[in-house]
C-alpha cells in the first residue's frame, strides 16, 4: 500500500519502503513512481496521461521521504531548489559500531564503480572523484546498534553508505557494504526521515516526517528519539 504523508495540487509527497524503485531501471520491475501515477489517477478521476515529476531518487533499499511534483511548474520549482541545497534533508542510519566522534562533519572523494553499483570512499582526491560531505550525530544506541542522525552536504551515489563505511560502520542489513546479514525486508537500515523547505508554490514553510519501517529495532528506537 502507497503511504501518502502530504499532498495538495502541486506536491505528493509519499513514505517509501525498503525495496520499492523510485524510478525505472534495468530490471524492468514497477517503480513508485507508477504507483504514484494510478493513485492519482484513481483518486480524481483523471483521464488519459496523468503528469508526475520525479524530483529526486532513493536508493531501492533505503526507505523514508521521496518527494514527487504534480505539476511542470512545481517540478521546475523543487528541481531548482535541490539544485541550490534549499531542501534540508535528515536521514537516520542505524550502524554496527559506535562512529569515531559523537558528532562530527565528514569529508571524503567518492569513485563510483557502475559495474558493480558502488561507491568507494577516499581520504584525498583520486581520478574520477567526487567531493562528498555529511555531518553525523549519534543520537541513541541500543545493545549492539547505533541510530545516527546525518544530514547531507552533497548528493552523491551511495554517499552515506560509503562514507560511514569507510569511518567503520555498517549499517544494518546492507550486504553490499559489508555488513553480515540482511534485514529480513531485504532492504537496510536507512530512512529519509525528515525534510523540510519552502512549498514551491504556496511559499508556506513545510517539515515532513516519516516513520522508519515497523520492526523491532526501529520500534525501539523511535520510541526514544526525542
Amino acid at each position: 500500500m502507497l503511504e501518502v504523508i502530504y499532498e495538495d495540487n502541486h506536491l505528493l509527497i509519499v513514505n517509501k519502503k525498503p525495496g520499492d524503485l523510485v524510478q525505472g531501471d534495468k530490471t524492468g520491475d514497477k517503480t513508485l513512481a507508477e504507483d504514484v501515477k494510478s493513485y492519482i489517477k484513481d483518486k480524481y478521476n483523471k483521464p488519459g496521461e496523468v503528469f508526475l515529476g520525479v524530483t529526486h531518487r532513493l536508493d531501492r533499499p533505503t526507505s523514508g521521504i521521496v518527494i514527487f511534483a504534480r505539476t511542470s511548474k512545481s517540478l521546475v520549482r523543487i528541481n531548482k531548489m535541490f539544485a541550490e541545497k534549499e531542501i534540508k534533508k535528515t536521514y537516520l542510519a542505524i550502524v554496527d559500531k559506535a562512529p569515531p566522534k559523537i558528532k562530527d562533519t565528514i569529508t571524503h572523494f567518492l569513485v563510483r564503480n557502475r559495474k558493480q553499483n558502488k561507491s568507494y570512499a577516499n581520504d584525498k582526491e583520486v581520478l574520477n572523484s567526487k567531493k562528498a560531505m555529511l555531518t553525523y550525530e549519534t543520537i541513541l544506541e541500543s545493545e549492539k546498534y547505533y541510530l545516527l542522525k546525518i544530514n547531507l552536504h552533497t548528493g552523491r551515489h551511495h554517499q552515506i553508505r560509503a562514507q560511514l563505511t569507510k569511518i567503520g560502520c555498517k549499517i544494518k542489513g546492507d550486504l553490499k557494504y559489508g555488513a553480515p546479514r540482511s534485514n529480513p525486508d531485504g532492504g537496510i537500515c536507512l530512512h529519509a526521515y525528515k525534510t523540510e523547505f519552502i512549498h514551491p508554490v504556496k511559499k508556506e514553510p513545510l517539515l515532513i516526517k516519516a516513520n522508519p519501517p515497523k520492526d523491532n529495532l526501529w520500534n525501539f528506537f523511535l520510541e526514544n528519539l526525542k
